[in-house]
């Protein structure tokens, strides 16, 4: 990844465009400092904040360095999800379709689900290793907060349907309760089994588009996620924006 001068995702005024602008001559300083482009691949990063303008003069001109794949960076960090599909949206519509696009910083898996929809290709996040030394194990349902009374005598295993090696070993729910947050082997288990769960979204996401079905495994993934629950109203229009109707 290029060096970039990286603000606060909610901050307005000057300070963003004075980043995003050093960020682009930073950036021509990684081209020209980088003498393995055979071994390594560099991408630049998007920025500009939540200014529209910004964030498209930001993508115009990356684009003209024609890196062999593009990042959107500066999101994520706290602004108001209406505002961070939106702009989601923008740098995609700008960068090449045949090229990688990487969202950094997002791994919940409902956001996997709608920016994959939205036009991105790679992420990255801590959040699959952090809400794991916290006891979390992540299903398609959210998340099992395995600390919680309910599971001490829960003998299934956290996913029956996961490959992971946690899970194939026999580890059941009622188990993790007795150890996690008390136990390291608690957060190694835990993690191994939610990298996984990330590994395997992302291999159903991209087979569902191979075969031509997303939007139908998005509509599945959307009411096994929120059941019961209200969905919100920025999935509804961020899907909209791509002609899935919920």
């Amino acid at each position: 990844m290029q060096l970039d001068d990286v603000v606060s995702s909610t901050l307005t005024g000057p300070r963003v465009e004075e980043a995003m602008w050093r960020s682009l001559r930073w950036l021509d300083r990684c081209i020209a400092a980088h003498s393995r482009p055979d071994e390594q691949s560099l991408f630049p990063i998007i920025q500009g904040g939540l200014d529209e303008k910004l964030r498209e003069q930001s993508a115009k001109e990356i684009i003209k360095r024609n890196c062999p794949g593009y990042a959107v960076g500066g999101l994520s960090g706290g602004e108001d999800k209406d505002h961070f599909w939106r702009m989601v949206t923008l740098s995609t519509e700008y960068l090449p379709k045949n090229k990688p696009r990487y969202l950094m910083g997002v791994g919940f898996a409902i956001d996997l689900v709608i920016c994959s929809a939205l036009g991105c290709d790679m992420f990255d996040c801590v959040f699959p290793t952090r809400t794991a030394r916290f006891g979390c194990a992540l299903v398609d349902s959210g998340q099992l907060n395995l600390n919680k009374q309910i599971y001490e005598k829960d003998h299934r295993l956290i996913d029956e349907k996961c490959i992971c090696s946690t899970c194939q070993s026999g580890y059941t729910r009622s188990y993790l309760n007795t150890i996690v947050t008390k136990e390291t082997t608690a957060c190694h288990l835990l993690t191994i089994h939610n990298v996984a769960y990330q590994m395997r979204l992302m291999s159903r996401i991209r087979q569902a588009i191979s075969e031509q079905r997303f939007p139908e495994f998005i509509k599945e993934f959307v009411s096994i996620y929120y059941q019961d629950k209200d969905i919100p109203i920025w999935i509804t229009n961020s899907l909209k924006s791509v002609n899935i109707e919920l």
